[in-house]
């Protein structure tokens, strides 16, 4: 694992632990770190009889929580129950996979009844798929932190589904994850169960860096106080989640794209997932030809000097002479315009442009192919030191402008630490 994660986790007080309670017993956060190598968001989550830590990758729109449970240790959890196929919980999991009909048919052998419920899993960073999975429950504990503990306010103990995968599903993900930990809408979706279990408002709060940064369940330990915090959560801007019947992940309707407030051709609306585990924002080919034409000219318009491409990027610029801003290169600001002209997302560029050498600085923006599942898929680096709150109650996600502009980020003690 890179240096960057490895050095952060030291820091942390929390190595054995995941989710760190707020002063509200029903809210905590997720501490993040980025793996400087493969560009994926991790966290240490603690679970089973004796605790074990283990290292896993954060998928926004995962529909579960699965790991390697043979890594080691190897000491078997005392926790650990298997969840068996003629169970509730396993149809509950398996949807909208099965047809209940279908799986009520199939408990008619009496020889079922002893069966572990097998859930198929993705690695959904390569896509790769096993459907030997095997689905369990053990426990998690959720720690107080810090502040809460001088307070005297105990662990939390909880019972979570997640799925046991063979180990070649690893392939893939950073060096020493043993796993995915998915957020997005399924009932199994760790998310859920912590909304279920804590009695938690059914939305939470993410905040990415380059460095450390956070997942904020429930209400947010600065949400009713006075400060910068919540001006920030107040002045989020609104647009519907938008989801399809068989997608958990949480998507955004883009009626058009604009760039130094040209608008770009575009078949409008775009449905456009929002990703942790897509480093970079991805574009159907026909959309990113158009995207990257527009961009060029409004590039060369203010004299930026374009040079090669330096993979896997295809638009790349001199970085050398370019003004540099509290949020980023001075160079032409992307707008994605969603209901409204007056609801956009503004990306400049600190999440526009990825330096990739001393003098040479690349559109962060990648064609996607042909026929992608989703015509755009807003990835982490675009993402980065914005504060995004999604409201599962509401179908509603709010964006905030660049914490850049209101000089702080995701990795300030406000944000990226809440749990330290």
């Amino acid at each position: 694992m890179a240096s960057s994660f490895s050095s952060s986790l030291l820091l942390l007080p929390l190595l054995f632990s995941l989710l760190c309670l707020q002063a509200s017993s029903s809210s905590f956060s997720l501490p993040l770190t980025k793996d400087a190598s493969t560009l994926q968001y991790l966290t240490t989550l603690s679970h089973g009889t004796p605790l074990v830590p283990t290292n896993l990758v954060l998928d926004l729109g995962g529909p579960l929580l699965w790991l390697d449970c043979s890594s080691p240790p190897n000491t078997p959890s005392s926790s650990l129950s298997a969840i068996f196929l003629r169970s509730i919980r396993c149809l509950t999991a398996k949807s909208p996979q099965i047809e209940t009909r279908t799986w009520l048919s199939s408990l008619a052998n009496p020889a079922d009844q002893d069966h572990p419920c097998h859930i198929p899993t993705e690695n959904t960073i390569t896509g790769k798929r096993v459907f030997e999975g095997e689905l369990v429950e053990d426990l998690v504990v959720l720690l107080p932190r810090e502040e809460s503990r001088a307070r005297k306010i105990q662990p939390s103990e909880h019972q979570i589904l997640f799925v046991c995968s063979p180990s070649l599903l690893l392939n893939g993900l950073a060096t020493g994850a043993k796993g995915i930990v998915g957020l997005g809408r399924s009932r199994t979706s760790f998310s859920s169960q912590v909304f279920h279990s804590l009695t938690t408002h059914r939305k939470f709060a993410l905040c990415l860096s380059p460095s450390s940064g956070a997942v904020l369940f429930g209400k947010t330990g600065f949400e009713s106080q006075p400060g910068s915090e919540s001006e920030i959560l107040r002045s989020l801007t609104f647009t519907p989640l938008v989801t399809n019947q068989d997608q958990t992940h949480p998507s955004i309707n883009v009626n058009s794209i604009k760039i130094n407030g040209k608008r770009v051709s575009f078949n409008a609306p775009s449905l456009s997932q929002l990703s942790t585990v897509v480093p970079y924002t991805t574009m159907q080919s026909s959309i990113y030809a158009n995207f990257k034409s527009a961009y060029l000219k409004a590039a060369l318009s203010v004299n930026m000097t374009q040079v090669p491409p330096v993979a896997p990027f295809g638009l790349c610029f001199k970085s050398n002479g370019i003004g540099v801003s509290q949020v980023g290169p001075n160079v032409p600001v992307i707008d994605l315009v969603m209901q409204s002209e007056m609801v956009k997302w503004s990306i400049y560029g600190r999440n526009s442009m990825v330096q990739v050498s001393n003098g040479v600085m690349c559109l962060g923006f990648l064609d996607g192919g042909l026929n992608p599942g989703n015509p755009i898929v807003i990835g982490g680096y675009q993402m980065e030191d914005v504060l995004l709150q999604f409201d599962f109650d509401t179908s509603m996600v709010g964006f905030s402008s660049s914490l850049l502009m209101r000089g702080t980020s995701c990795s300030d003690s406000r944000f990226g630490s809440m749990a330290a």
